[in-house]
């Protein structure tokens, strides 16, 4: 989803809580992996697997000038002969710790490994972000969540991903009096993301 569909995405939703509940939650994404210096940790469920978020997350680390945003993507499956990219196992969340920020994408259930891991990485001292379909046990391990139940008529949790990558990115370089360079910025990020192809399998 490129700048000017996100942008009318907003507009259609001005009025209800959505592209503010997108701008706080990534905002607490970037006040966790910005100071640390990165170490974003991005996981699904068994059935679900964020590589869409993942591609955006990094067209926004490149675009904004903040690489810590750009994830890296682990997968419950990592097939023989898959990029390096794309061949991080669950194991790699054993090494999560203080510093560290597992951001969580489950639209259903996430299982009880899954659950087990996450609550592992948290007690090591890992911050722990959620976006998901309202699962309590989930947002109970979560420092931050955010939610988008079955039942919610607006949009759905795809949609909430692409509020989120887009915000989180938004007005990071000090402009010359150390006001945000929007209008340039903006423009600048425009300009790549309507010349830019869309993301592929990441």
């Amino acid at each position: 989803m490129d700048a000017v569909r996100v942008a009318l995405l907003r507009e259609v939703l001005a009025g209800t809580q959505w592209p503010g509940a997108a701008r706080r939650f990534a905002g607490s994404l970037r006040r966790s992996v910005v100071p640390a210096g990165g170490h974003l940790l991005l996981v699904g469920t068994e059935r679900y697997e964020p590589w869409h978020l993942a591609a955006h997350l990094v067209d926004e680390a490149a675009w904004s000038g903040l690489p810590e945003l750009a994830p890296t993507l682990v997968r419950h499956r990592v097939r023989p002969g898959e990029p390096p990219h794309l061949s991080v196992g669950l194991s790699r969340l054993e090494a999560a710790r203080r510093g560290h920020t597992l951001l969580v994408v489950a639209p259903e259930q996430p299982g009880a490994g899954l659950l087990e891991r996450v609550h592992d990485a948290r007690r090591a001292g890992a911050t722990v972000l959620s976006l998901d379909g309202g699962d309590p046990d989930l947002g109970t391990l979560a420092h931050e969540a955010l939610s988008v139940p079955d039942a919610t008529a607006e949009l759905d949790l795809d949609t909430v991903q692409h509020l989120v990558s887009a915000a989180a990115g938004e007005n990071s370089l000090p402009g010359p009096r150390g006001g945000p360079r929007r209008l340039r910025d903006r423009l600048a990020r425009l300009a790549d993301q309507l010349t830019a192809p869309p993301p592929s399998r990441w």
